[in-house]
């Protein structure tokens, strides 16, 4: 691999932790996995999003940055790859979708304190999928919580990831359609993948289609 530091992402849904989990064992890779369930909010929030989305979006933001920052001060945390299936500013990306204005005010400058002391990815993946293909996703892993999702609110997330990634050219970044392909499944689909995170990109933004 060229990059030490891997950041696997995408919208709810799109394969994100099943990719991290499956480089993690093929290359014997430290894993950082989001631990979202321990969410209390989770479940409320999707029955009232109004109610729930600071207090939900707090825990996460306070869950991300203390299990970034336990990792970041592990002395031998670059000296092998490490691959994590969220990033860090994916706290902005939710709270600018789900909060009022004067609740993301003070979001902003709690995370921004944050994001100050952890380190950015090398290579950031972000998997793509259509709104319809992750409610089928969505819809086959049964969580029970997740059934108000609906595509309208899958595509202000795949609009907040984009408009996050045309600000920030100091990234790598590739971003993989996966919406014909099933990297889980057909280890060919993950090979196409593997080569494609394999080789050196420059800094900004880089759609591959498979």
């Amino acid at each position: 691999m060229h990059y030490r530091y891997i950041t696997i992402e995408g919208n709810i849904g799109a394969g994100k932790t099943s990719l991290a989990k499956m480089l993690a064992k093929d290359f014997n890779c430290k894993l950082i996995l989001e631990q979202f369930a321990d969410n209390p909010f989770l479940p409320h929030f999707y029955k009232n999003p109004k109610q729930y989305a600071f207090p939900l979006e707090l825990f996460f933001l306070a869950e991300r940055f203390q299990q970034l920052k336990d990792e970041a001060s592990s002395p031998d945390l670059f000296n092998s790859l490490v691959v994590t299936d969220y990033l860090f500013a994916k706290s902005h990306l939710f709270a600018v979708i789900n909060l009022n204005n004067e609740e993301l005010k003070l979001f902003q400058r709690l995370s921004m304190i944050m994001q100050t002391s952890l380190p950015e990815p090398e290579l950031l993946v972000y998997l793509h999928s259509p709104e319809e293909k992750l409610m089928e996703n969505i819809a086959k892993r049964g969580r029970s919580y997740e059934i108000n999702i609906t595509s309208e609110y899958l595509l202000r997330i795949q609009n907040g990831y984009f408009d996050y990634f045309k600000s920030q050219q100091q990234l790598i970044i590739i971003v993989i359609d996966v919406s014909k392909i099933d990297f889980v499944n057909n280890q060919a689909d993950y090979k196409k993948i593997l080569n494609i995170i394999d080789g050196k990109h420059e800094t900004g933004i880089k759609l591959f289609q498979l």
